[in-house]
């Protein structure tokens, strides 16, 4: 309240400009004080609350813990750097970076948790996904709630200048380019297993493990079976009718299951 100074001629009018200055207070205290400070209050930035986001892509990673730990420890590493705390992690285990939002449980938890001025933070931009389509669509889910996401890595997600988004779409690239070279790789590799007749996944028809565990041998009694179709299917036989043949005469499928279309339409697709 700022001061007020009065000069009076009489006695009279200090005792009525001190009960005025009296009842001015008191409607200042009572009403216009509070609210001043009420205002006031509203206008403190609200604190910054950070959740982190973790993923791994494979069931080994999830049961060994190794990737979502060390993901983790950076995390932490980073907050306690900058001075926030963490109040929630979310992850996805055993859940490819191709998936879409909505496809992945911890992501789409943490992005509704999410509220104006908080941030989402993650060990790398690559654990957002390795779509650079898919990684701006979560970032714009973010940014109208009025949120940002940040990488412990940096990578371009300090700040919002055009440098930086620059940086963020090189991180991205390069990811999507780092997942298809995977996948080329992971292919040429099974190819070769399969050049060199070692298992792959699952164990085709006709065939059986080795007993060295690695390798794959003929098992007869199914190529029995594989024979009798093929020559029922040079005959002109529908699908159908080469599951009702070789039912009636018990030559079974795996597991002494029946045959059906289905069944047999896939073994013939897998033998060309």
């Amino acid at each position: 309240m700022y001061p007020c100074y009065v000069f009076c001629h009489t006695t009279d009018q200090c005792r009525d400009i001190s009960y005025l200055q009296h009842k001015y207070l008191l409607i200042y205290v009572a009403i216009i004080r509070p609210y001043v400070y009420h205002n006031s209050q509203n206008k403190v930035k609200k604190k910054m609350t950070t959740y982190a986001y973790l993923r791994v892509s494979t069931d080994q990673q999830a049961e060994s813990g190794a990737g979502i730990e060390a993901q983790k420890e950076s995390c932490i590493a980073y907050a306690q750097r900058v001075g926030c705390d963490i109040i929630e992690f979310f992850k996805d285990e055993s859940f490819s970076g191709s998936l879409a939002l909505e496809k992945r449980p911890g992501l789409f938890d943490a992005i509704a948790s999410l509220s104006k001025g908080d941030v989402l933070l993650v060990a790398k931009r690559d654990r957002l996904g390795r779509d650079p389509i898919g990684v701006a669509m979560i970032e714009a889910a973010a940014e109208r709630k009025g949120a940002k996401i940040v990488s412990a890595a940096g990578e371009g997600t300090e700040n919002n200048d055009p440098s930086s988004i620059l940086m963020r779409r090189m991180v991205d690239a390069f990811s999507e380019y780092e997942r298809l070279i995977i996948g080329v790789r992971t292919k040429a590799a099974l190819q070769a297993k399969k050049r060199q007749k070692e298992r792959v996944g699952h164990i085709p028809f006709g065939y059986k493990l080795s007993e060295d565990g690695i390798h794959l041998e003929k098992a007869e009694k199914e190529q029995d079976i594989l024979r009798q179709m093929s020559e029922l299917k040079n005959q002109g036989l529908s699908l159908r009718k080469i599951a009702e043949e070789l039912n009636k005469r018990k030559a079974f499928n795996r597991g002494s299951s029946k045959w059906n279309h289905a069944s047999v339409h896939r073994i013939i697709k897998i033998a060309a």
